[in-house]
């Protein structure tokens, strides 16, 4: 049986109240993620942490070395638990994420964090065409209105769509309390 890892996704602090790119919710996923990442210690599951930083200071958000781009308090890394920076969508691109899953026998991947369709929706799809089996908590995730064509596209919406797109062909997509029961068992 492979050993599973959870993956905490870029939740900084420029994604909460405040920050430069306030996400729908970020709060409250960020809460669950927590429960999460805390039922993943207790079990001694590995937690790797993900922190996105561009290499540009003109950045919207997620600037090099600002306080946006840190961990939130909320899920800061434990002594030991690896943080891979990364400056692409997906947490695969020109990062050790691989290595560090590899070197750990790692073949079970839980995926919370933020922006539920960008490097969420893009470490959940590398992840599954690397062979992993995945598992996204939908409501660990966080979002943000968007815009196209000229309409407002909600953020519950967006999370929505892409939930369900994950859920179509790349991980099993479950609630924080369904995916700790069935951690129970």
């Amino acid at each position: 049986m492979s050993k599973q890892a959870v993956i905490v996704v870029d939740i900084q602090k420029d994604y909460f109240p405040g920050g430069l790119w306030t996400l729908s919710g970020a709060d409250a996923a960020a809460d669950n993620a927590a429960r999460i990442i805390a039922a993943a210690r207790e079990a001694g599951d590995l937690v790797v942490h993900i922190r996105h930083e561009f290499t540009s200071p003109e950045a919207p958000f997620f600037r090099p070395g600002s306080e946006g781009a840190e961990i939130h308090p909320k899920v800061l890394n434990a002594d030991g638990e690896p943080v891979v920076l990364k400056h692409f969508v997906n947490s695969f691109r020109e990062t050790n994420l691989k290595e560090i899953l590899d070197g750990s026998g790692v073949g079970n991947l839980i995926v919370v964090g933020s922006m539920s369709h960008m490097c969420v929706d893009g470490v959940t799809r590398a992840a599954a065409d690397f062979g992993y089996e995945v598992t996204v908590i939908h409501d660990a995730c966080a979002t943000r209105d968007l815009e196209f064509q000229g309409k407002t596209i909600p953020a519950a919406q967006v999370h929505g769509a892409f939930m369900a797109a994950l859920a179509f062909a790349y991980a099993k997509v479950v609630s924080t309390d369904e995916y700790l029961a069935q951690q129970a068992r």
